[in-house]
């Protein structure tokens, strides 16, 4: 596994991928590996000739207030682990490498990124889609894999690529979970014991949207409300946003949630998201399920 820190050194590695006829699959994160991770870089490898991981926390897309000091951070563990799972080169840049001087330039998504944690975190995709924009220059990826855990990155992401016409295909990939459900995450580690075990009504709240959805006369403004009385019954958690969007384009929805039954042929239910985040003490947790009509997709 070669190891690159320098932009002009993937340039040139990716120059003699190209070369050889070799398609890149790209796998951004910002470290601290775990197995969601390791399960978009096998994607890569089914899909793909050349597996490029970065590792890079990325400070544009963290607010005053954020955890970016203590974002956590173990470089020697995760190129074990990314060299364990089959990537070909991973680019581990500084912030000085990536930012020289005072970045003047920004890609800004509208629209998709004032909701959800684009409400509560201000500015935060303004910085996901220019470190984004940035890496897809400097590696020219024919494939860039990102999970669905963070669904509205992979929205903001995905209209990027489409509204600038970006040579990359951007994939989706299923959301990991632990044994009890919990979404893997970085951040996970900064729970104690009574947070992590509080912390599982995440998904077992998004586990029975699907039946809530069922119910005569059911709207989104319902379901964000089952959805609350669910998570508040946990003394620790404390909500920022509960919400059911259309998706990808995360607007409300009027009217019954699952107005097209996914039992009629005829015309596919439009897709919508719950989406979740929720504190546990200092640690603030997304969690996300996605249906069509009232049938859960992932």
């Amino acid at each position: 596994m070669k190891i690159i820190r320098e932009i002009a050194e993937l340039r040139k590695y990716r120059a003699e991928q190209q070369s050889g006829g070799r398609t890149v699959g790209f796998v951004p994160t910002m470290g601290y590996l775990h197995d969601g991770h390791l399960s978009l870089v096998n994607r890569a490898k089914q899909e793909t000739g050349c597996v490029i991981m970065s590792i890079f926390v990325n400070p544009l897309q963290f607010g005053p207030n954020e955890d970016f000091e203590r974002y956590p951070r173990n470089e020697e563990r995760d190129l074990d682990l990314a060299r364990s799972a089959g990537v070909d080169a991973v680019f581990l840049p500084t912030v000085e490498e990536m930012y020289p001087s005072p970045i003047r330039t920004k890609v800004i998504v509208s629209d998709v990124t004032e909701r959800l944690c684009g409400a509560s975190r201000p500015g935060h995709f303004d910085g996901v889609a220019t470190v984004v924009m940035k890496l897809f220059q400097m590696v020219q990826p024919d494939k860039a894999f990102f999970g669905m855990k963070d669904a509205q990155q992979v929205a903001v992401i995905s209209q990027m690529v489409n509204d600038l016409n970006l040579p990359v295909e951007v994939v989706p990939c299923p959301t990991l979970r632990e044994q009890d459900g919990l979404a893997m995450s970085s951040r996970n580690v900064y729970l104690n014991e009574e947070e992590r075990a509080q912390a599982v009504v995440l998904s077992r709240t998004l586990d029975q949207l699907e039946l809530w959805a069922r119910e005569p006369g059911m709207t989104a403004e319902l379901l964000e409300g089952k959805m609350r009385s669910s998570i508040e019954a946990m003394p620790l958690a404390r909500i920022d946003y509960a919400e059911v969007l259309s998706f990808p384009a995360l607007q409300q929805i009027q009217g019954p949630i699952a107005a097209v039954s996914a039992s009629q042929e005829s015309l596919p239910a439009a897709q919508w998201i719950a989406a979740l985040a929720v504190r546990f003490g200092s640690t603030r947790l997304i969690d996300n399920r996605i249906f069509q009509g009232g049938v859960r997709l992932v």
